[in-house]
Order: C-alpha cells, then structure tokens, then sequence
C-alpha cells in the first residue's frame, strides 16, 4: 500500500550539495518553514534556492541563507520588512541573487512542470533584466526569451493530504506551492494532517500525488 508519509529529517534523504531547491511561499503565507529548517540540519552546501522572496527575520529560508548553505537566491523581492540576512550577506558578497519579475518566475517554474523548454514574455524587455537575453518582437512588442526554471527540489506548504500525497491548500497559502510542486525531481510537502486514501474531496485536490514524492505532517495551521 502506498504510504509516502516520512519523518521530518529523513525528508532531506538524497539532497545533495549544489541543489537547486524550489521553496513555496508568499512572505509568512505558506513557507514550509520546518522543511526548510530540516534543510539546514541536513547540511548541503552550494545551495541555488528559488523563492519569491528572501526570507524575513532569522527563519525559514533567512536562516538557511545566514547558515551560509547557500551560494545563490533566485527571487522576485530579496528585501521584505525586514531583509537582516540577504541585504548583509549580498552587500558582503558572499550570494548570488538573481531577480526574476514575480509573474515570469512563477511562468518559467510552470514551464518547467508542463515540459516547455523556454517562452517568450513582454515583461523585462528593454531592461537591465533583459541584457543578455535573445529578444523578439511579436505583435509588435518587444518580448524577451525566458527558460524554464527546473529544480532537483521542491519544499513545499499544503494544509491537508491522504497518504498517496494528493495536496489541498489553505486559501491564499496556495500561491507558489503547486507550480513548484510539478517542477523538481523530488517534492517534499509538508501537511497539517495527513487522512486516509479518499478522506480528501477530489474536487479540492490542486496538487495530484503524481507529483508528490514525501510528505511530512506538522501539527500547525497551514
């Protein structure tokens, strides 16, 4: 019987130095906060993380970036209310970061998910953002060639899953998590509460278990 529920620490099994790690979250609203936390223990160095912003305080992905684990931070919005760690570690040199217009981050993860190779977007055309990228222009707009963003992981945030790993998420708590969900090698979710093979309402699931590989239950609201 498929059961693909694991303890938090072996969830990290297999995540080797140089991963490129997909993690969910909008700000606070559905960070895998204890994934990530589990991540740091593991210890992987070189670490390319992907996220739409680069933590708050000294928690979640804050901390994994103060543990200097990471080499490089893929993201949208590196300064939040309260940028201690990657404004410092940036202005010290010691990470990379790469910005990604939010829509077009959340594109190339979705691409990478449904197998398209690259895509052509307006957004960042005649930029800075854009240097170095082919440029086309399509209906008569600039558009500029964006590749799709794979990743060897995904830390992920639902608030309810069955045993087999179909997902369903807290109201705004969705955002990023199912797209990255789709574009990793090895998905990791962390749940509320694990139920029973059909004790979840198939017209709820967002995240079919085909994409989900461990799932770990936390006694938290998610």
């Amino acid at each position: 019987m498929i059961d693909k529920q694991v303890a938090l620490d072996a969830a990290m099994s297999g995540v080797a130095d140089g991963s490129t790690v997909l993690v969910g979250g909008f700000g606070n609203s559905g960070e895998p906060v204890e994934l990530v936390e589990a991540l740091r223990r593991h210890g992987v160095k070189d670490l390319v993380i992907v996220a739409n912003n680069g933590g708050t305080g000294r928690i979640g992905i804050a901390a994994l970036l103060e543990s200097g684990l990471v080499r490089k931070l893929i993201c949208s919005y590196p300064r939040t209310s309260d940028p201690v760690v990657v404004q410092r570690l940036y202005r010290d040199g010691l990470i990379d970061i790469e910005l990604v217009p939010q829509g077009t981050l959340a594109e190339r993860i979705r691409a990478a998910g449904a197998g398209v190779g690259a895509f052509y977007t307006p957004t960042a055309a005649g930029t800075r953002l854009a240097e170095g990228k082919e440029e086309r222009v399509i209906g008569g707009r600039a558009h500029v060639l964006e590749h799709a963003l794979h990743a060897d992981v995904a830390l992920v945030k639902a608030d309810r899953a069955d045993r087999w790993g179909n997902l369903v998420y807290h109201r705004a708590a969705r955002n990023f998590n199912p797209v990255m969900a789709t574009a990793a090698a090895l998905t990791v979710a962390q749940v509320r509460q694990v139920v029973d093979v059909g004790g979840l309402d198939p017209e709820e699931v967002v995240t079919p278990s085909v994409y989900v590989d461990r799932i770990v239950q936390i006694g938290e609201s998610a």
